[in-house]
């Protein structure tokens, strides 16, 4: 992630999410909560995912992995922008701030890839029961998950690149409360026409072909269902992804938003408010979403908080 061309600046200023001062201690408790309550929550799905032999399936693997990215994503971000609330100096280094951009993209890429992965999951499930295990093997699950992770990575790498090979001059005040794409380039004193298509051409190329395999899949998981001839068989089909299309709402809608906006009506201020739900927000909803709705984790919780040895020894 070295810049290729001479850059003076050294460290950056975050504004963060408000610069009013009689703000920065309220805001520190609200988001120390939604940290610690995306921490609780993912962790708490990994070890359920990772410990109970009854949800040793597919799904639960690569709801394992979703969370693994959401805790991931928000601890990239969060702890920087906790101590910022309650320091008057609120800077980064260069290089941190390379670094922080590459970890939010691998994680924010893998995030788009892995609700995908779940999707064509489901739709398996649902319109091939029969050829789920075969289909949807434990090689094939490995093989999917570490594509996402790499091309997140690759992804990360390139983008980073891009963004770190301008110049940053006498300008430093970075109008968000992490490093990101577009505020950085804006403070930028050459020429960021490379940088900027790179952005939109991966930003719009992840959301495509992210949103098709999401959209294909649940087209035909739709069409399956309308063709179960019993209600409490619709019912049950429904009941194995909707907590998927709930999950897949709240994220696609968060970026959508974000893209869609008409020009006249875009800001970094808008876009530090999508942030803050797609970085900090939806990775707590989600093992809510992926909980509350789901008898067999709330069940696997219910076993382990009970007897937690017994879901070692299952194993």
């Amino acid at each position: 992630m070295a810049p290729r061309n001479l850059s003076h600046v050294t460290e950056f200023i975050l504004v963060g999410v408000s610069d009013l001062p009689e703000l920065q201690v309220p805001l520190f408790f609200v988001f120390l909560v939604i940290y610690l309550l995306t921490a609780a929550g993912n962790l708490g799905i990994i070890t359920l995912t990772s410990v109970d032999s009854r949800l040793q399936t597919p799904m639960y693997f690569f709801l394992r992995h979703l969370a693994v990215i959401n805790f991931g994503n928000s601890t990239v971000i969060a702890p920087k922008m906790l101590v910022n609330f309650l320091v008057s100096k609120k800077t980064t280094l260069y290089y941190e701030c390379a670094t922080q951009l590459g970890g939010f993209l691998v994680f924010i890429v893998a995030e788009i890839f892995m609700l995908a992965v779940m999707a064509y999951d489901r739709y398996v499930a649902i319109c091939n029961p029969l050829l789920y295990m075969v289909v949807v093997s434990r090689r094939v699950c490995l093989l999917l998950v570490s594509l996402t992770y790499f091309y997140g990575f690759c992804t990360a790498i390139v983008v980073s690149s891009c963004v770190f090979s301008v110049s940053y001059c006498s300008s430093k005040k970075i109008n968000h409360f992490y490093c990101d794409n577009v505020p950085l380039l804006a403070l930028s004193c050459s020429d960021t026409y490379l940088p900027e298509t790179v952005v939109f051409i991966s930003a719009a190329t992840n959301l495509f072909f992210s949103m098709s395999i999401v959209l294909v899949s649940y087209f035909n998981i739709v069409l399956s269902i309308l063709r179960i001839r019993s209600a409490e068989g619709r019912k049950k089909a429904f009941s194995t992804c909707a907590s998927h299309v709930m999950a897949v709402t709240v994220f696609y809608g968060t970026l959508l938003f974000m893209y869609l906006q008409p020009q006249t009506n875009h800001s970094l201020d808008t876009d530090k408010m999508a942030s803050v739900f797609y970085t900090l927000v939806i990775p707590m909803l989600n093992p809510m979403i992926y909980s509350l709705r789901n008898k067999d984790v709330k069940a696997a919780l219910k076993r382990f908080m009970t007897s937690p040895c017994d879901s070692f020894k299952s194993l």
